[in-house]
């Protein structure tokens, strides 16, 4: 299991019912695997780009896109 103390940012957010767009700034040091990466407490950072689709007030679907090649340049 991957332990992750972070700190992140909102850099961005729009939203058009049912969705809404996000992205995220990650400063962080996971602890052990993480994306399949031997990360084990770096310190890396990257941005997320995070959809979230609602229905009936609950989220109903999530797409996420991470930048596992800037993860992988810092190690």
């Amino acid at each position: 299991m991957t332990r992750f103390p972070t700190t992140h940012a909102l850099s961005a957010f729009t939203a058009t019912a049912p969705r809404i767009a996000c992205r995220l700034t990650f400063d962080c040091a996971p602890v052990g695997n993480f994306l399949g990466l031997d990360v084990n407490g770096k310190r890396v950072s990257f941005c997320e780009n995070v959809f979230y689709e609602f229905a009936d007030g609950k989220i109903r679907q999530v797409w996420s896109v991470i930048d596992k090649t800037a993860i992988e340049a810092q190690l």
